[in-house]
């Protein structure tokens, strides 16, 4: 169960991290390919040191990791932490299906039977 692959503090830094617009963007990027800070600082109208930040905060989720090339700091999305989160969301949406199903069964126990005319 997904619980045990993922603490709750885990999951609170995952969804904080994929609210940023730009966080998300970074992270589409780097499961693509590898990207130096750099790189993904000049694809941006911020600064890079906010674009460090951005990165800092995916990388405490453990979205992507840091490596160093050179002197360069490459970025690679960690497709592992990914697929613990649609984990997450498919146990959701389960959850979700079994209590509309079960709504489902409630409504239709209750509805009439249609007169005869």
């Amino acid at each position: 169960m997904v619980v045990s692959e993922l603490s709750g503090q885990d999951v609170n830094r995952i969804f904080r991290a994929l609210a940023d617009s730009t966080r998300r963007d970074i992270l589409r990027r780097t499961l693509v390919m590898d990207v130096s800070v750099s790189q993904l600082a000049d694809s941006y109208l911020m600064s890079f040191a906010a674009v460090q930040k951005h990165v800092a905060v995916l990388e405490e989720a453990r979205l992507v990791t840091k490596e160093a090339r050179g002197r360069e700091r490459m970025v690679r999305g960690n497709l592992e932490r990914i697929r613990q989160a649609q984990r997450l969301l498919d146990r959701f949406e389960e959850v979700w299906r079994a209590r509309i199903d079960r709504l489902d069964i409630l409504l239709a126990e209750g509805d009439p039977a249609p007169p005869d005319t």
